[in-house]
């Protein structure tokens, strides 16, 4: 191939602008420096060499020692730079400043964070036999990442209590407040009440809703409920206002639920900020905000991200966490575990939730810490005991009917819903979610808030079930009535007597029969409000309102069987297990199941959902009924809508560079219908010849192109390929070799080989660059299957493998370019996929 100053633009969103340990040991009396480069690069542009002008580096004229004996009348420099007593300087003793780091929006080389954190420990355990301060050296990083995962959890921990804590105080402070002291919630201010029943816990005198406080009156009729009404929907708009402020004053990474940008981090993708302290510390306040203003949205997903801020944070503290991009991942993804602990108090659904739905590389030792950090949050959180309950969770209950074997019936019909449910929320979400971002909603961000807001308060608070938080709605669903329950859905009939609570022959009273109703709207506004709430710009998750959604039909399913079996005993259906006068159906069972199956259809969990659930309930026996209804979900959904959940769907929405393994490439292409160039009318794809270019000629492409790497060949006649360098090594390089080495000038020539060419007399010494250069980037032919091409660049992290023909240079594959290959074969418009 011939060479081309045509330019192909580039995309900034997966980059190669890192570069490995380079390392000059400075001569005498000089010093090394590194220049800040700032950079757009990005692993997704073609390399190609273009004629312009060079940068401006500063000029040295002297002459530099031989670096062997050459033959008369020629000059060789090899740019390794011997020293007086002939020693090849150490390129890989001490690090430059900014070798080995990314740019924003790019991508990491797993392959090499990989290989240098072996050649760390390798040498950690080389020098730990020479003395005692290098074996306790030695020991002090093996335990450090046990110590990162003590920390990650008590973090965690602490600050899912703090969040729990806070958002029921703000969520009472909308309906009232407590005489002896505002800072008590509803519930803390009449635990010491000595003027309550237990009929009424829930009404003491200490506790006084705004019309009560305002008024004087006990009660005040229309004037009362008009002025709660208008103080409840005051107080909403506030906290969502403060919130939606906050994000987008101080911190607009902290906006929406974060688990599918954490699932893209953690596939090796950079966003610098979207884990950091400001990020960490606004999401906290603005989650507190978001959820108790009432909007339906929970606080569980966005746990995760904080979870994940404080393992980003903290891995700072140690050295081998902070300058490895790799390892800093796995501390991430039991920081992810840890987050879904204290989010539902489920330690070993938080490990599995990693495994299954966040993690990308999760290798032995990270199930370990994972399961290490679950536990120590989840301790930590039942330490601070949020809920008064002695439980991680809210909505901690336990059933004690068994269920029956033709209840599967039911249970799998539930999952049918839910699957269909998940699919349809999708769907809805992401359509609104798109107009959003290409319309000028999108330039209103804390009006679209405020009017959510609004509809959201309007509508919710003359309905009891919607008023409620959503976490104390799914804990009254999931209740076994018993005869002490003064819920409204426990409003049996027994014996003639209404309000006797729970027994047998558990016919539904008016209250139960008011309850369907208002849970029917509940559903109906659940349902449709959550499709425009979520993604808005503020904190936002969607586990506990697509389990509220599940447990109101689930519940509604049990109630409805309840009866049934209550009014025909005889049918074949109950007749064999439903014996009259017992309590056969367990309609919070139903509703549990129903949660399942809504969340599962939502984000197409299985495992790990199912073990999060019984963490919920306590109760192993109902794992089989959870079990029908996740997998069928889960079924029914993927026929629906496909493969992606709802965190794959805004993965794909925003454009980030996410190859997901659960997709099976099943098509009959080659490596060349995917490269690039692919066409003869394309621009050719050009390199740097290894020995026949300036530095002024070098200096030119950087400063003409703003390429991440260049694919190195024998020469442009031939196209052999040699190896890839890349930018960044490059610009580092060449400032470090002005600014130390002596002799380097523009004319200098540039070898990337082993044996320097010889030069004639008072030639400018040459610069060798080959300790920079990579000698084996990954290749593949250009008749290697795509299939085996996807895999390469899932399991192996790639961010481009170059594509050769009898060992000659023919082109490269990007991860964008397969991210476009696979649109394309799906009938999908390539363009769609790029990251903005």
């Amino acid at each position: 191939m011939t060479s081309s100053t045509n330019q192909i633009p580039s995309w900034p969103w997966v980059g190669l602008d890192d570069c490995p340990i380079l390392d000059w040991r400075p001569m005498e009396g000089r010093h090394f420096r590194c220049g800040s480069f700032q950079s757009s690069t990005s692993d997704e542009d073609l390399v190609e060499v273009g004629d312009g002008g060079t940068l401006d580096f500063s000029l040295a004229g002297d002459v530099p020692p031989l670096d062997r004996e050459m033959a008369p009348g020629f000059l060789s420099y090899a740019g390794n730079g011997f020293d007086e007593i002939g020693q090849m300087r150490d390129f890989l003793e001490e690090p430059l400043p900014g070798v080995g780091t990314y740019e924003d929006f790019n991508t990491i080389d797993w392959v090499r964070e990989k290989s240098r954190d072996r050649d760390r420990h390798r040498e950690i355990t080389n020098r730990s036999k020479e003395s005692t301060f290098a074996l306790i050296h030695s020991i002090s990083d093996a335990f450090s990442g046990w110590l990162l995962m003590l920390l990650i959890g008590l973090s965690a921990g602490a600050l899912a209590g703090l969040i729990d804590i806070s958002t029921h105080w703000l969520t009472d402070l909308k309906e009232g407040v407590c005489l002896n002291g505002f800072w008590y919630n509803h519930e803390h201010c009449c635990w010491n009440s000595r003027n309550i029943t237990f009929q009424d816990r829930d009404k003491c005198p200490e506790w006084q809703t705004w019309a009560e406080l305002l008024t004087r009156k006990k009660n005040g009729g229309a004037l009362a409920y008009s002025l709660n009404y208008f103080i409840y929907t005051a107080w909403a708009l506030l906290f969502s206002l403060l919130a939606v402020l906050l994000v987008r004053g101080f911190a607009p990474y902290a906006c929406g639920s974060g688990i599918p940008e954490i699932k893209t981090i953690l596939s090796g993708f950079i966003i610098r900020g979207y884990l950091g302290k400001w990020t960490l510390l606004v999401k906290t306040v603005t989650l507190v905000l978001a959820v108790a203003s009432g909007l339906s949205l929970g606080k569980e997903g966005p746990l995760v991200h904080v979870a994940c801020c404080c393992g980003n944070i903290l891995c700072h503290l140690f050295t081998k966490y902070r300058k490895n991009e790799a390892k800093r991942r796995e501390v991430l993804s039991a920081a992810a575990a840890a987050g879904v602990s204290v989010a539902f108090g489920a330690p070993i659904g938080g490990v599995l939730f990693s495994l299954e739905e966040v993690s990308y590389y999760f290798p032995l030792k990270t199930l370990w810490r994972s399961f290490f950090a679950a536990l120590v949050a989840a301790f930590t959180l039942r330490s601070i005991n949020p809920f008064g309950n002695s439980r991680l969770v809210l909505f901690y209950v336990e059933f004690h009917a068994p269920w029956h074997l033709l209840e599967l019936a039911p249970f799998v019909l539930l999952g049918v819903f839910g699957g269909l449910w998940g699919a349809a929320f999708i769907r809805a979400n992401i359509a609104w979610c798109r107009r959003r971002k290409t319309t000028r909603l999108g330039r209103y961000p804390v009006a679209e808030v405020l009017v959510v807001t609004a509809a959201t308060a309007v509508l919710a608070f003359p309905n009891q079930y919607t008023r409620m938080s959503t976490s104390e709605l799914i804990s009254e669903l999931f209740n076994d009535c018993g005869r002490l329950d003064s819920s409204q859905l426990c409003d049996y009939v027994r014996n003639g007597t209404p309000g006797e609570g729970g027994g047998p022959d558990r016919l539904a009273g008016p209250e139960v029969q008011s309850a369907m109703w208002q849970l029917a709207l509940a559903l109906a506004l659940k349902g449709v409000i959550t499709v425009f709430t979520f993604g808005m710009k503020v904190p936002s998750g969607l586990f506990i309102p697509s389990m509220a959604v599940g447990a109101i039909v689930g519940r509604l399913l049990g109630v409805g069987m309840e009866q049934l079996a209550l009014h025909h005993p005889d049918w074949v259906l109950f007749e064999a297990w439903c014996q009259p006068g017992a309590d056969c159906i367990t309609p919070g069972l139903y509703a549990m199941v129903g949660a399942a199956a809504c969340l599962g259809g939502v984000t197409r969990m299985t495992v790990s959902l199912v073990v999060i659930m019984f963490e919920l309930t306590g109760g192993l026996e109902y794992i089989v009924p959870l079990m029908a209804a996740a997998v069928t979900s889960k079924w029914v959904a993927d026929a629906a809508a496909g493969r992606q959940g709802i965190y794959d769907s805004h993965i794909r929405l925003n454009g980030y560079p996410f190859l997901e393994a659960k997709e099976e490439f099943t098509h009959k292409t080659l490596a060349a219908d995917a490269m690039r160039p692919r066409r003869p009318a394309d621009p050719p794809l050009t390199a740097l010849p290894q020995d026949a270019m300036t530095l002024g000629d070098v200096e030119g492409v950087l400063g003409s192109t703003g390429y991440s790497g260049y694919p190195v060949v024998l020469s442009r006649e031939s196209q052999r390929l040699v190896g890839f360098v890349l930018r960044r090594d490059l610009l580092i390089s060449i400032e470090n070799a002005r600014q130390t080495q002596e002799g380097i000038v523009t004319s200098s020539m540039v070898s990337f080989s082993d044996h320097s060419p010889p030069l004639p007399p008072n030639s400018p010494p040459i610069l060798n660059l080959r300790p920079i250069l990579d000698l084996s980037p990954f290749t593949v032919t250009d008749h290697t299957p795509m299939e085996i091409v996807v895999d390469i660049f899932r399991k192996l992290g790639l961010r481009q493998c170059l594509v050769t023909h009898n060992g000659k240079l023919l082109g490269i594959i990007t991860k964008k370019d397969v991210l476009k290959h696979i649109a394309q074969l799906a009938n999908q418009d390539p363009d769609s996929i790029l990251f903005n």
